[in-house]
C-alpha cells in the first residue's frame, strides 16, 4: 500500500473500529436496494464473485447464500471491518468464502486469492467512500474476465426527491466521510466506451439511490 492506502486504512478502522458491531442493524434502513443488486448478479455455477469493500460481509454472506454454486471473495482496507467479515461467514457455515485486506484502487487478486480474474464484481455503498473512486471502478473492471459484469448500488443524488431532504442527508453523510458521487454515471460511461461494454443505469427511490450494471463483451 502507499502512505496514502495506509493513511485510508487507519480512518477506516477508526470510523469503524466501534461501529462494526452495530453496521448491519442501523444501516439496513437507509442503504437501500443492496438485495435487489444481489439477485441481479445471477452468479451460474462455478461464477467467481468479488466483493469491493465487503464490509461486515452482510452481502457476500447473502449472495453465497442466493448462488450456492459460485465461489465468492471479499476485499476491504478496514482489517476492522474483515474481522467483522470473516466472523459473518462463520456464523453463516460458509468457510469457503474467501478475505483479504487491499486497497480498491489497486486491487491485486492474483497476490491476494490467486485468481485472474472474476466473472462478477460488485461494489454496495462503496463508491462515495473511496477518495479515488473512479481509480477504483477501473480497478474493478480490469479485474472482471471477458463476459463479466460488475454491478454497484450507491447514493443517488436524491434528484426527486426535496431539497430539504438532500441537504440533510448529504451533512449527515459527511460525518461518516461518505460523498455520493455526482458523476458516477459519466465515470461509468467512458469505461463503458473504453471497454465497449454495455451499461444500465437506473436510479431507484426516487433517485435516493443509483443502481449501475456493466457488461463486458
Amino acid at each position: 500500500m502507499t502512505l496514502a492506502d495506509v493513511d485510508h486504512a487507519s480512518l477506516m478502522d477508526k470510523v469503524y473500529r466501534q461501529q462494526r458491531h452495530i453496521y448491519d442493524l442501523t444501516r439496513r434502513y437507509y442503504l437501500l436496494g443492496r438485495d435487489r443488486m444481489i439477485v441481479g448478479l445471477d452468479a451460474a455455477p462455478g461464477a467467481r464473485v468479488l466483493e469491493v469493500g465487503c464490509g461486515t460481509g452482510r452481502n457476500l454472506v447473502a449472495a453465497a447464500h442466493a448462488f450456492p454454486q459460485g465461489v465468492f471473495y471479499g476485499m476491504d482496507i478496514s482489517s476492522e471491518m474483515l474481522a467483522s467479515a470473516q466472523a459473518a461467514a462463520s456464523r453463516a457455515h460458509l468457510a469457503s468464502l474467501a478475505f483479504a485486506q487491499g486497497d480498491a484502487t489497486n486491487f491485486d487478486p492474483g497476490r491476494a486469492f490467486g485468481q485472474t480474474g472474476f466473472e462478477r464484481v460488485f461494489m454496495s455503498y462503496t463508491l462515495s467512500m473511496i477518495p479515488d473512486w473512479r481509480a477504483a471502478l477501473g480497478s474493478a473492471v480490469s479485474n472482471l474476465v471477458s463476459g463479466g459484469e460488475l454491478h454497484i448500488i450507491d447514493f443517488g443524488q436524491q434528484e426527486r426527491l426535496p431539497r430539504w431532504f438532500k441537504s440533510f442527508l448529504f451533512k449527515w453523510l459527511a460525518v461518516f466521510h461518505v460523498s455520493p458521487r455526482a458523476d458516477l454515471r459519466d465515470a461509468l460511461a467512458d469505461l463503458a466506451r473504453t471497454n465497449r461494454a454495455a451499461l444500465t443505469f437506473r436510479p431507484l427511490y426516487r433517485g435516493y439511490a443509483w443502481h449501475a450494471v456493466l457488461r463486458l463483451p
